[in-house]
């Protein structure tokens, strides 16, 4: 199972490290993600990622995150979030991020699946873009989430930041009825966006 390169990191007060299989002693404390989530009973049986966490504080956990999709072209791997304390594990395109000093407090990505994962450390964002739409992720927990924009794949073509005005992640998103992909523009404050496919 091949993990994203990150390129960037946010402090973090952790260390973590994605195991192949479970450890020969495994740690008292283990979470499985996502917890309890109504049409996900059968997660676990597209296998899991299994990360051995390291908080600053309180002892070490494994996490068991169920993979969203076997496909090995979703993101998978370990980031740092905007919040020192949080970390988050993406499994086959399920984005799962929880708390370290409380593994119990967790929150499961609203996009199914991510397809990419942009960390904008300038921004104070992590960013997870989807089929349809895009969701931040800052300190205090989801930022924004854009309105739909795209009938059926992103590409993202980069953050531009002006003097006059907000950082913008720019973007195509195709149209199905032109077959055509058409630029967007998202600002980084807000989640709002011009342009669009959809």
């Amino acid at each position: 199972m091949p993990l994203v390169d990150e390129a960037q990191t946010f402090p973090h007060e952790w260390r973590a490290e994605v195991l192949l299989k479970p450890p020969l002693i495994s740690p008292a404390r283990q979470f499985t993600y996502p917890r309890q989530v109504a049409g996900e009973e059968d997660a676990m049986a597209r296998g899991a990622l299994l990360v051995q966490v390291h908080p600053a504080r309180g002892g070490t956990f494994l996490a068991t995150c169920a993979l969203g999709f076997s496909d090995p072209a979703m993101p998978t791997g370990i980031f740092s979030c905007p919040n020192a304390q949080e970390i988050c594990a993406v499994a086959g395109g399920y984005a799962y991020i929880f708390d370290t000093a409380g593994p119990e407090r967790s929150s499961h990505i609203p996009l199914k699946p991510v397809a990419e994962i942009l960390v904008l450390v300038e921004h104070g964002l992590l960013v997870f873009v989807g089929f349809h739409a895009i969701v931040a992720w800052g300190r205090e927990g989801i930022a924004w989430q854009t309105a739909r924009l795209s009938w059926e794949g992103i590409r993202t073509s980069g953050v531009h930041v002006d003097a006059s005005g907000p950082a913008t992640l720019h973007g195509l998103g195709w149209n199905m009825p032109t077959d055509k992909e058409v630029e967007f523009t998202v600002d980084l404050r807000t989640g709002s966006h011009t342009g669009g496919a959809f």
